[in-house]
């Protein structure tokens, strides 16, 4: 018996959370408070070297990365999506 994945695709996550910010550009570690994707801005410099953050399915290690519009940012199985110029995103994330 094989295992892996099935035929027909990848193996897909969970839904992200559309998470509105105000700026064109957000920075990674600003971006995981604004989600409540962490609980300080001190825990992103612990979460982002550590390798515990993706963003668009890739670890990525650096805090400052710039994010934009539709960019998916992942940490510990939450997954928030980037939503620029959209003011009526609801603020009631599930976490």
């Amino acid at each position: 018996m094989k295992f892996g994945l099935r035929r027909g695709g990848a193996a897909k996550g969970p839904e992200p959370v559309d998470v509105a910010v105000r700026e064109e550009v957000i920075r990674l570690g600003q971006f995981l408070k604004l989600a409540n994707l962490i609980d300080t801005g001190a825990e992103a410099k612990e979460v982002c070297p550590a390798g515990l953050v993706k963003v668009n399915g890739e670890v990525d290690t650096r805090r400052g990365r710039q994010l934009v519009d539709g960019d998916v940012v992942e940490l510990r199985g939450q997954v928030a999506r980037v939503v620029t110029g959209a003011d009526d995103v609801p603020d009631d994330l599930p976490w």
